[in-house]
């Protein structure tokens, strides 16, 4: 039986394709390659999630972010994260103002960089875990509280965080609390032949790239709103609630790669990770409900920072996608009870 789709929001998403092919347009102007990662970014704006791009040093990681908030009509904001970082760096700090007429003094709050609507924290591993954690209110309540008050931050927000994997010496991995705040972790790897010679042709000549904004922060609420609206049957949920219990060993739907390898598995933000970015994913493609196949595309993405490997999966040398892709391929998109 056909399904009848609101005419509102089968011309909202047409919108809505119409902006991302506009935004991506934008962004190649200028970011060579890396499809997949502005994918991943875009994913997470608009369903209102954060990211976390992890990558060797030189492939564009802050390039993309600021590329980005180039092309959309945001506030921006970029903080390097050093060991000497503190809190009030980028939340922001109280202060005595002095009125010059009355010599009154008062108390007045000076905001940080955290009180952008796209902040790039660039190098977050490098920062104490105590300058580290002033993110997580901001990332998952959207405010921020200094002292007694308590501050909203400006709607839509979003927090890109990038890392280098390979230089570990004077760094403190983030805490579990703090990555599965982040929607999706991204791997940044490494350009083609063909794009490393588009980017040495641009980056060595007169070329500029003319990024245009083609995005407001209202189009990009009312995209989120509208993600919220569509529909995910009963057994894609199923299956994706089932893809994310079999991370869990010797939980009910757990594999043997998953009791053998895994220490931890994943909490129900991941599950709210896949059911987002499964929703986008369809109305990308110009469906009204998530399949199988868009819960698949960024399962990856949604799970491989929130799951820990143990003893003998670090000993092995088994990477996390190798055992999250096995569970992508041995767990059955149906069950019996559903089919």
């Amino acid at each position: 039986m056909a399904t009848t789709v609101d005419p509102a929001v089968e011309k909202a998403t047409q919108e809505l394709c119409k902006r991302y092919k506009a935004l991506r347009a934008e962004i190649g102007k200028a970011i060579v390659g890396h499809d997949e990662v502005v994918d991943g970014v875009l994913t997470a704006l608009f369903v209102g999630g954060h990211v976390l791009l992890e990558g060797v040093p030189g492939l564009g990681k802050t390039y993309l972010i600021r590329t980005l908030a180039e092309a959309v009509d945001l506030q921006f904001s970029r903080i390097q994260f050093t060991p000497d970082l503190m809190p009030a760096d980028i939340i922001g700090t109280t202060i005595i103002t002095e009125d010059e007429t009355t010599g009154k003094r008062t108390f007045e709050f000076r905001k940080g960089p955290l009180f952008a609507q796209i902040v790039l924290a660039d190098e977050i591993n490098r920062a104490t875990p105590k300058t580290q954690s002033a993110l997580l209110e901001a990332m998952q309540e959207h405010s921020v509280t200094v002292g007694r008050n308590r501050h909203q931050l400006e709607e839509p927000y979003f927090v890109m965080a990038t890392q280098n994997p390979i230089e570990q010496e004077g760094t403190y991995p983030l805490p579990e609390a703090q990555l599965d705040r982040f929607m999706f972790k991204l791997l940044v790897q490494y350009s083609s032949k063909e794009e490393v010679k588009t980017i040495i042709e641009r980056t060595t000549t007169g070329y500029r790239a003319d990024v245009r904004k083609v995005m407001s922060g209202a189009e990009i609420i009312g995209t989120q709103n509208l993600v919220r609206r569509i529909v995910m049957a009963p057994h894609v949920l199923d299956y994706a609630i089932r893809l994310a219990l079999a991370s869990h060993p010797g939980g009910p739907f757990a594999l043997d790669v998953t009791n053998r390898f895994v220490r931890w598995g994943v909490s129900p933000r991941a599950v709210q990770a896949l059911t987002l970015g499964a929703k986008l994913r369809a109305l990308l493609d110009g469906r009204f409900n998530a399949s199988f196949s868009d819960v698949q595309k960024v399962y990856l993405p949604a799970m491989r920072h929130r799951v820990l490997l143990n003893f003998e999966g670090e000993a092995e040398g088994v990477s996390t996608d190798e055992v999250l892709r096995e569970i992508v391929e041995k767990t059955p998109t149906m069950t019996e009870a559903a089919a």
